[in-house]
């Protein structure tokens, strides 16, 4: 459906009032095709808009002439399919793909292939071999090529030293040399030329990590304006889809939604918005993919640029179309709204809201003095992290050892408004500590010295089989931060992944791995804002998800929440919105500790009351209407 949907959106759009001979015209592109399923829908699509249209033609006696037809002149056989001829020439004339995989780029031409003879007879095989002395099958190699979208020939300059299996890796592909009768003789490219690009250019870039991009990093840092370091492969696509685009075409792909709040994807953000975007259908975290864990959207764009574009939210894939869910269900988003830093696809009343609570406030880390820190990254847990049973080892061993074991905590072990508990240790041996100094300590991690050893060879699909290499000994935490002095100190703390917003306050100087971030500092009234349903409401417009309706609460995405500055309800308001955040603390430590399911009830019901009090105050801090709080009510 996803393929389909694309498809109507583009080639359909681009079909609308056309006759055959204009549509013979229309070229039709794949990028990274894969196994041809795009480039199957749209040979599809074709095939039924030309088998309606000479029904049409029949039944209402539309006038011949339109172009299209078979060697013979005619264009349906009489059981009423397409002929053959008509059914080869439109594949050659319309459709168009590449890939780097040669495997992948055969297996499309076998598909196409397929989908050509569906319906055909032995009768009627013969027939066009007997009467037209053609080619059962049309030879779909220059239409189908092999090659690396991504990179040109230009790739080679100053490296013709390049071992063959180099070569062969890069593939690198030269599309006006390739297709000419689409972009002309021109040897360089234009960019939405009005003579050259095709019409219409849809798929699915491969999902690709930009760790294994390797040398390719580098020309796209020179060739691509959307370039960034940490950029996964996708990114790319969109530039060159463009790139490859005629002026007037339509662009149609789905790709990861992490581009459009990463701050990789910031390049990217900024390059699209001048791009007459059509639509966004963000799928979240639900799986579009079986066994895949992708977060995909659909991006569609082209054609004349509007001021605003459809964006849909889809919160569930039980529906029976997805055009029909998506009129349901989308917004009208204003290009002027989006924000290179994060795109907030909200409507027009979500962006005033917004708009309006960070009026009269300051950004969170602002508020804090940039004190808004990542957890710790071990590189290695199985070394680093003990528990209660080795602690008490290691300190018997060596008294010394205590000096650098560190109650430790994970992001599970957050809980809103609770003294985080945790039975794990961290052995902290941040960077320039004198090992020796700590002989049960190295006793201890030499056991693991061979997984310590960083060792950049060993990348192997995604994750580092060793440590990453870094400017650390081999028996130094990885992330040994210059922050690490805030974790010794009160700290409001929240695990990074999150259904909404569950922060608390740490009082006992605890450690936390990087599933975590802290806040460095002890204020009740933050703790209070921060837990409301306004500063979620407008964290959640910003965050990336997960899968399972999560949110990353991480640095990137708490540093720009609104705090209230001070006005004429700010003190007062503040002062209760602390108290009930203590509060809030009292009553979850006597709940974790009652024994009658009564207490239970009643300590539940006087924390429910305690939080929709908070939840009031902070509207009024913000200065918001009932219809605004209706609007983050709705959210929740």
């Amino acid at each position: 459906y996803i393929v389909d949907y694309i498809v109507e959106n583009t080639v359909g759009k681009l079909l609308e009032g056309k006759i055959p001979k204009e549509v013979e015209k229309l070229r039709i592109c794949d990028p990274a095709c894969g196994s041809g399923s795009f480039l199957i829908g749209a040979y599809q699509y074709l095939l039924n808009w030309h088998l309606k249209y000479y029904t049409d033609e029949v039944s209402q006696k539309i006038p011949a002439g339109a172009g299209m037809r078979g060697p013979g002149g005619e264009a349906i056989t009489p059981d009423g399919n397409l002929t053959t001829a008509l059914k080869k020439r439109i594949l050659l004339n319309n459709i168009y793909g590449v890939d780097i995989d040669p495997q992948a780029v055969e297996v499309t031409k076998l598909n196409l292939l397929l989908k050509a003879l569906e319906g055909e007879t032995n009768a009627s095989i013969s027939q066009q071999m007997t009467l037209f002395h053609e080619r059962v099958l049309p030879n779909l190699s220059h239409n189908i090529q092999c090659g690396n979208s991504l990179i040109g020939p230009d790739f080679y300059d100053n490296q013709f030293d390049l071992f063959p299996d180099q070569m062969k890796k890069i593939n690198a592909f030269d599309w006006h040399r390739a297709f000419p009768e689409v972009f002309g003789k021109e040897a360089v490219p234009a960019e939405a030329s009005a003579k050259a690009g095709f019409d219409c250019v849809i798929g699915n870039p491969p999902y690709v990590r930009q760790e294994l991009l390797g040398d390719q990093k580098e020309y796209f840092k020179t060739h691509y304006k959307v370039y960034h370091g940490m950029a996964d492969l996708y990114s790319y696509f969109f530039e060159r889809g463009f790139g490859i685009l005629g002026k007037d075409g339509l662009f149609g792909i789905i790709v990861a939604n992490k581009w459009m709040r990463a701050k990789y994807g910031e390049p990217l953000r900024t390059w699209l918005k001048q791009k007459p975007i059509r639509q966004i259908i963000d799928f979240g975290d639900l799986p579009v993919f079986q066994q895949a864990t992708t977060y995909p959207c659909i991006f569609i764009a082209g054609g004349v640029a509007e001021s605003t574009f459809q964006s849909t939210e889809v919160k569930t894939l039980d529906f029976t179309s997805l055009a029909e869910y998506h009129e349901n269900n989308s917004k009208q988003i204003s290009r002027e709204s989006l924000n290179p830093t994060g795109w907030q696809l909200v409507d027009d009343a979500e962006t005033r809201l917004l708009n309006k609570l960070k009026q009269n406030s300051i950004p969170l880390g602002e508020y804090v003095k940039g004190r808004i820190f990542y957890g710790i990254k071990t590189g290695y847990n199985e070394a680093f992290i003990i528990d209660q049973a080795m602690k008490d080892r290691l300190i018997a061993e060596d008294p010394r050892s205590a000096e650098v074991i560190k109650p430790f905590l994970a992001g599970r072990d957050i809980k809103r408004y609770q003294q985080p508990v945790s039975d794990k240790y961290l052995i902290f041996t941040r960077r320039g500590i004198h090992i020796d100094d700590y002989p049960a300590i190295k006793n201890h991690l030499l056991q693991f010295k061979e997984n310590l050893m960083p060792r950049p060879a060993d990348w192997k699909g995604g994750e580092w089989k060793g440590r990453k290499p870094g400017p650390y000994k081999w028996y130094e935490i990885q992330d040994t931060v210059a922050y690490w002095q805030e974790f010794e100190k009160p700290k409001i703390i929240i695990s990074a992944i999150n259904k909404r917003g569950n922060y608390t306050c740490d009082l006992q100087s605890v450690y936390s791995n990087d599933k975590t971030t802290i806040i460095g500092v002890e204020e009740y009234f933050l703790l209070g804002l921060l837990n409301s349903k306004a500063c979620d409401f407008f964290l959640k417009a910003s965050a990336s998800t997960k899968r399972g309706g999560y949110f990353e609460y991480k640095p990137m995405y708490l540093a720009p929440l609104p705090v209230p500055v001070k006005n004429q309800t700010f003190e007062n308001h503040q002062k209760q919105i602390a108290n009930l955040a203590i509060s809030l603390i009292s009553l979850n430590q006597q709940i974790r500790s009652a024994n009658l399911e009564t207490d239970r009830q009643q300590l539940q019901r006087a924390i429910d009351h305690a939080e929709r009090r908070i939840d009031e105050l902070v509207y009024e801090l913000y200065g918001l209407t009932e219809e605004e709080v209706a609007i983050i009510e709705n959210e929740h």
